[in-house]
């Protein structure tokens, strides 16, 4: 079996942290793994998607999804989860914050930001499980672990271990963060 995940958002959300700590998770099963990194405009705020496939019987050739193959879209921001939406199978599984971050052409007032995006998800009867990460880090100290939250989030949902994750997470962040990670992390699992 062959899982495609994506992990989408705006530079600066923590999406290759989160696109590690998967890998890691897959890896540590042995299964052959691959993980991108697609910066795109990562240091300005821009879109930022990764991908992360892994085989539990056979050989990943190739770390990027087409469109229509994603089984898992992870998402840190509403309209990135729109952006990134057509790359969903069928019966595939979204995880979502509800956080909105304007791009620039809404900041300069030359366009509007969408309204009700998951509202309008929703209706096209996918399996969407959605949060308020940002909140829920916020109450934790730290608006950067969002991310984490998230990968929490996803886990719940996981046919792999909880365990595999905590592991996971362990092994990507410092020291420095781990407390504070592998709460968040708790705090996605529980959401």
């Amino acid at each position: 079996m062959t899982k495609n995940m994506m992990i989408c958002g705006v530079g600066g959300q923590g999406s290759l942290l989160a696109s590690r700590i998967l890998g890691q998770a897959a890896l540590s099963q042995g299964w052959d793994t691959k993980v991108s990194e697609v910066h795109g405009m990562s240091q300005r705020g821009g879109s930022v998607v990764t991908y992360v496939r892994y085989s539990t019987n056979g050989r990943v050739a190739s770390p990027v999804i087409c469109k229509g193959e994603a089984d898992v879209l992870i998402s840190f921001e509403q309209l990135e989860t729109a952006r990134w939406l057509p790359f969903l199978k069928k019966n595939g599984k979204i995880i979502t914050s509800t956080q909105k971050i304007y791009p620039m052409p809404v900041i300069a007032g030359n366009a509007e930001y969408p309204q009700n995006i998951i509202e309008e998800i929703e209706k096209l009867d996918v399996n969407i499980s959605e949060c308020d990460a940002i909140d829920v880090a916020r109450k934790l100290g730290n608006e950067k672990v969002a991310n984490v939250v998230l990968i929490g989030l996803y886990a719940k949902y996981s046919d792999l271990d909880k365990q595999i994750f905590t592991d996971a997470v362990k092994a990507c962040v410092p020291e420095k963060f781990l407390q504070l990670n592998l709460t968040a992390f708790e705090a996605g699992y529980n959401y």
